[in-house]
């Protein structure tokens, strides 16, 4: 799946970049057709990431190799806004010719025309990079051991990998001879829709997919509220102001970059940093009681700060957003749950957190123009928005207390499958007679 989703991804990306206005459908329809398209692949490419790396991570550093891929959101928001002050400045002469974007016309309507397609294509670059190494990279054994049973294949593929092969190669008759012998042994469960549901029903396992699910709405509402309306928050901040369009969008780009130089990149760095010394759930509580406060400092005191003042509390926003639930609602749906539901319960609290944007984007983005002239780009209502995504941050601090502390801990005490440990739950647990056989988990430990 791990390469499949990248070809639609990047197959949806290029289509975007091409698309065009028709008597029978408008451009909107046909972009809103291929982010759809582009959305399916991108909410397999969180789970995925998430899971493969933790399947295939030690212990000790498994919370910052998982922090160190989440971070490349960082390395890639700082690469597209390069790309748009590189492509603003190609086209310098022609936005040149209007004063304001509702004027952008002639030279300057084709301009903007043309560089909104680059700056969407270009996305498509790092991943026909990347889409090789998707294709060729090995399954986890974890999963081949816990769901498709292959224990002979799972610990030849554990040697292999510590040796620095993609994948071991054992005698297929021995393998295929190992797997029917060893199935009246698993006793675990089978991944299944019914299992699901009577496992997760069980309050002690649902109140951990609460607590990730809800962490991530939460938050998302605030995030994407502020990273979707980025040009009208720094035009009140007075990042995107000019005498032309070219100053206009050369302002928005450096006014991009600064945020995500000065906060979003070193926000991920922190947690990849402390991740593993400090917590999980210590780094996600502290960010959501910090976000808290500043979103309470801009709404409260939105009128009587200075444009340098508002500027600085966007930036430390973004920089506990990354260094907080931003990156730990990543990780740990990523470490928390059974290997057989553990890809789909990271998908269902990522997918919670796209509701959450939808609702930032949809109910509570159209109350900044609240009182409004008609026309008006004004947004006398924003402080109050401002209130309302510090009571959603508020409420992350609840949903906090739900998620475990997965900090050192091994994939299979989390999952219930150790035995004397808190966390252990009977009906997670392999039979003796393969865990004496050579344990992958143990194997996978030792790398």
């Amino acid at each position: 799946m791990y390469g499949l989703e990248l070809i639609v991804i990047i197959a949806a990306t290029l289509a975007q970049a091409l698309s065009a206005h028709s008597p029978a459908c408008s451009i909107v329809g046909v972009i809103v057709f291929w982010r759809v398209l582009m959305g399916i692949g991108i909410g397999g490419d969180y789970p995925l990431s998430s899971i493969i790396t933790s399947e295939f991570a030690t212990t000790r550093w498994r919370g910052a190799m998982m922090g160190s891929v989440f971070a490349m959101q960082g390395i890639g928001q700082f690469a597209a806004a390069v790309v748009a002050l590189i492509v603003t400045t190609g086209f310098k002469e022609s936005l040149q010719t209007a004063k304001t974007v509702d004027k952008c016309d002639g030279v300057c309507n084709l301009a903007v025309d043309k560089m909104w397609r680059i700056v969407i294509g270009f996305g498509a670059v790092p991943g026909c990079v990347a889409l090789y190494y998707r294709l060729t990279i090995p399954e986890t054994p974890r999963y081949t051991f816990d769901v498709d049973r292959d224990v002979i294949q799972a610990g030849s593929d554990v040697k292999a990998f510590k040796s620095g092969a993609p994948k071991g190669n054992p005698d297929e008759i021995t393998r295929i001879r190992a797997k029917e012998n060893d199935e009246p042994q698993l006793v675990i469960p089978r991944a299944s829709w019914s299992d699901f549901f009577s496992w997760i029903l069980k309050w002690k396992n649902g109140k951990i997919l609460l607590g990730t699910a809800g962490s991530w709405f939460l938050l998302d509402v605030a995030f994407y509220g502020l990273g979707l309306n980025n040009s009208i928050i720094l035009t009140e901040i007075g990042y995107a102001h000019g005498e032309d369009v070219y100053k206009i969008f050369y302002n928005q780009a450096v006014g991009n970059l600064i945020i995500t130089c000065a906060g979003a990149i070193p926000g991920y760095w922190f947690t990849v940093a402390t991740v593993d010394t400090v917590g999980r759930k210590p780094i996600q509580l502290a960010g959501f009681i910090i976000l808290t406060a500043i979103f309470c400092t801009i709404g409260f005191a939105y009128y009587s700060l200075s444009g340098r003042a508002l500027l600085a509390l966007y930036v430390l926003a973004q920089f506990f957003f990354n260094f907080g639930p931003n990156a730990t609602t990543f990780i740990v749906p990523g470490e928390c749950f059974p290997t057989r539901y553990r890809s789909s319960a990271h998908g269902i609290s990522a997918a919670s957190g796209k509701i959450g944007a939808i609702i930032a984007q949809v109910l509570i983005g159209p109350l900044r123009t609240r009182g409004a002239p008609p026309g008006s780009s004004d947004s006398p209502w924003l402080n109050h928005v401002m209130q309302i995504y510090s009571a959603f941050m508020f409420a992350g601090i609840f949903t906090t207390w739900l998620i475990p502390e997965t900090k050192r801990k091994t994939l299979e005490q989390l999952a219930g499958e150790v035995e004397g440990t808190p966390e252990y739950d009977p009906d997670n647990v392999r039979s003796r007679d393969i865990q004496k056989a050579g344990y992958i988990g143990r194997g996978m430990e030792k790398i």
